[in-house]
């Protein structure tokens, strides 16, 4: 039934047929006649094929093909099989379809599938939930006009979908649902959408926890500190308990620092938006650096400060001053004595970079990119005998995203370290001389 005709089977049939026709012509005397006939009749038959094809393909709700006659079965027959593997690839698109279709209802996340023109393709179950979206009434309604939120109408103009959008969820303002659009394919887009309210509490509670605890323990260091040195003053020169008393002002200084610090990053952290319009002198703010840092050294490190004349920017005085601060003193920290310490404010064509050079022992790869974490430490044995907290650098990197950058570190075992940060030119104060 699905055997294939070659093209010289159906000229051999043409040709056969016609040779019939011209002998018969030749033996009535009538060729021209018979030919003639032989070939309306030819016509009048390809015809009535050509009317069933029709009528089977168009009418008839039969799969399987009328029985074809002569060149005609090959057609029907060609067809037919072409039918069947055409119904096999559609049945397994299909079955990949559901399975997609499947996979992407078991997904944690609020999924939909947009066109070129942000028009809905399709959505999960969970979409429906989280930005209350209606399916399959919503399809082919842009999104904007169904998350009608003037942030996200910003987010999807923009055009730029590096970093995900917050925003409150459709049903309930007090639901936080973080929103990210990819792009995929040509002109198509896929909207993320997760539920992070229960992270956002977490960091709230984190936040507020280390805040009042750090709070609370003032008052009772302060009692502490002022007890101990009260007990240092009458304790005697050779008294064996003036070696315990020193080692416990030291402990209970360490955590008033300590203490100190996370009050800082929790009000760096809790403050989300600063006041960017506010000259910050850059040129006074170095001096008072380079007095710190004289006094921290206390003449055992070459100490070096450079700063551009009338490159000052907008921010927050405080903050910045707290992550130079805590860059500078780490170098003093970890640099031995005699080593050479650069300190510098220069400007560029991004921008104006502010930097801090050590001859220090250096950083393992491995250890960079956790140095900002909260009481991360790369030698703790070492960093508590030089006095560090852990905290100095997650100070640094909040007080850096407030000012629309971030924190740079290059180190190299046995040779010292470069932590550096650069600030936008945005943010640069540009003087009209």
């Amino acid at each position: 039934m699905f055997a294939s005709y070659s093209g010289y089977r159906l000229i051999s049939r043409l040709i056969t047929y016609l040779v019939i026709c011209f002998i018969l012509g030749i033996f009535i005397g009538e060729v021209v006649w018979v030919l003639l006939i032989s070939t309306v009749i030819l016509l009048f038959w390809h015809y009535r094929q050509l009317s069933r094809l029709n009528f089977w393909l168009w009418r008839d709700r039969r799969l399987t093909p009328p029985n074809g006659q002569g060149s005609w079965e090959g057609v029907f027959n060609g067809i037919y099989r072409l039918q069947g593997k055409n119904r096999k690839r559609v049945s397994q698109l299909a079955f990949l379809l559901s399975r997609f279709r499947q996979g992407a209802e078991a997904l944690p996340d609020a999924a939909v599938v947009l066109d070129a023109e942000y028009n809905i393709v399709w959505c999960n179950k969970l979409a429906q939930l989280l930005l209350g979206l209606v399916w399959p009434l919503d399809s082919g309604q842009r999104i904007d006009n169904l998350l009608r939120h003037p942030d996200f109408s910003h987010y999807l103009k923009k055009g730029t979908y590096h970093e995900p959008l917050e925003l409150a969820s459709a049903y309930s303002e007090r639901r936080i649902l973080e929103v990210r659009i990819m792009g995929y394919g040509t002109g198509q887009f896929l909207l993320i959408a997760r539920d992070i309210t229960r992270v956002r509490q977490l960091e709230s509670m984190r936040k507020d926890f280390v805040a009042n605890v750090s709070h609370e323990l003032k008052t009772p260091l302060t009692v502490l500190q002022g007890y101990l040195e009260m007990m240092q003053d009458m304790a005697e020169p050779d008294s064996p308990n003036t070696k315990a008393i020193e080692q416990m002002q030291q402990q209970t200084d360490r955590m008033r620092s300590m203490v100190e610090q996370l009050l800082v990053l929790s009000r760096i952290e809790a403050a989300r938006e600063i006041n960017l319009e506010i000259t910050v002198n850059m040129a006074h703010m170095m001096d008072v650096l380079r007095e710190e840092a004289k006094a921290l050294s206390m003449g055992e490190h070459v100490l070096s400060f450079h700063c551009d004349d009338n490159c000052h920017l907008y921010g927050n005085e405080l903050e910045l001053r707290s992550a130079c601060s805590n860059l500078i003193s780490n170098a003093i920290r970890y640099t031995q004595a005699a080593g050479k310490i650069e300190v510098s404010w220069r400007k560029t064509v991004s921008g104006a970079v502010f930097s801090v050079t050590d001859t220090g022992e250096g950083i393992a790869l491995q250890h960079i990119g956790r140095l900002t974490e909260r009481f991360y430490r790369v030698d703790t044995a070492r960093t508590r005998q030089k006095g560090g907290t852990g905290l100095g650098l997650a100070i640094t990197k909040h007080a850096l995203s407030h000012h629309q950058s971030e924190l740079m570190i290059t180190s190299e075992l046995g040779k010292g370290s470069t932590f550096s940060f650069l600030i936008p030119n945005a943010l640069i104060e540009h003087k009209v001389h």
